[in-house]
């Protein structure tokens, strides 16, 4: 007989070798989408894929809402920015600094704000990211302010990016597996599920939510400096709690608690935001709406569908 620890082994090496047949899909890509501007599009829906995986970490196996991904990407590429400006610090260093200062950062505030729960850690990090984000906006004299700061960048080729981009989603999948798949990941779910019965247990909830907490907010801040690399130019904007709710709707209609949920949700979600754009502006309200719809009568999201389908069972 399967035991539960067994089935959920199969599923998740099922969930990967899904993701990593969408991370191969992904990259081809480029074979059909050949204009600079199409593609500059495609790239930043792999840069919001690492989000929106970074987020899942969180919410979705560690039941801890935070409203920051993109205050930690922000500060990732301003980590990498202001080392290039001030130190001329080579981006070979520097992209490795945005993640160590996330994930501190994430550390410092996971001490003051992981021992909250409900609502409150919600706020707490809400809090968090505005006050980044103007504080980053008003340092005119270090940070340029809303001018924003120029970065090097790591390669001329727009093609080449998109290829740095998704080696480092497939990196950054294989780190969540390998997290997932051992001890911390029982753990991490066991705190999800039933923190109370994990408590009892020994397991460490502080600490387990601390370790998710660092991780996905060192993911962000590499998501964020390599980014800023891309576009050249890191300012407050990365840091928009728009750009936060962008995520969390990727993660709901793409599938919570699922890699390939959480990728595919990205692609579908930035695709179709700049499809809408051109069509009047209005994706805010429509993936809201989506949001609410998935939430409440598909809380699986697209991938719970499609992977029910695929084992033959109920979604």
């Amino acid at each position: 007989m399967t035991g539960p620890g067994n089935l959920w082994k199969q599923r998740l090496r099922f969930d990967m070798r899904a993701a990593l047949v969408l991370c191969a899909a992904i990259g081809l890509l480029p074979l059909v989408v050949t204009g600079p501007y199409a593609l500059g599009i495609v790239l930043v829906s792999v840069y919001f894929a690492i989000l929106a995986l970074a987020w899942n970490l969180l919410a979705g196996y560690t039941g801890q809402f935070s409203l920051a991904p993109a205050a930690f990407a922000m500060i990732g590429g301003y980590t990498t920015a202001l080392l290039d400006f001030y130190l001329q610090v080579p981006l070979a260093l520097g992209i490795p600094a945005a993640v160590v200062v996330a994930a501190l950062f994430g550390l410092v505030l996971g001490k003051l704000v992981l021992n909250l729960s409900g609502p409150y850690l919600s706020l707490t990090t809400l809090a968090f990211a505005e006050i980044a984000r103007v504080a980053i906006g008003n340092s005119h004299e270090f940070t340029r302010g809303d001018q924003g700061m120029h970065v090097a960048t790591l390669t001329d080729s727009r093609l080449g990016y998109y290829y740095i981009f998704l080696a480092t989603l497939v990196a950054v999948l294989l780190l969540l597996y390998a997290l997932l798949r051992g001890r911390l990941g029982r753990f991490m779910m066991a705190v999800r599920d039933d923190p109370v019965g994990a408590e009892s247990r020994g397991i460490d909830i502080v600490g387990t939510k601390r370790i998710a907490f660092c991780v996905s907010c060192g993911i962000c801040g590499l998501a964020g400096a390599l980014y800023g690399t891309f576009s050249q130019l890191v300012s407050p904007e990365l840091g928009l709690l728009q750009q936060t709710g962008l995520v969390l709707s990727m993660v709901v209609i793409g599938g919570m608690s699922s890699l390939t949920g959480a990728i595919a949700g990205a692609m579908l979600v930035y695709l179709g935001s700049e499809w809408l754009r051109g069509v009047g502006n209005i994706q805010v309200i429509v993936f809201a709406l989506l949001v609410i719809l998935f939430a409440r009568y598909v809380p699986g999201g697209l991938w719970g569908l499609v992977a029910g389908r695929l084992r033959g069972g109920k979604p």
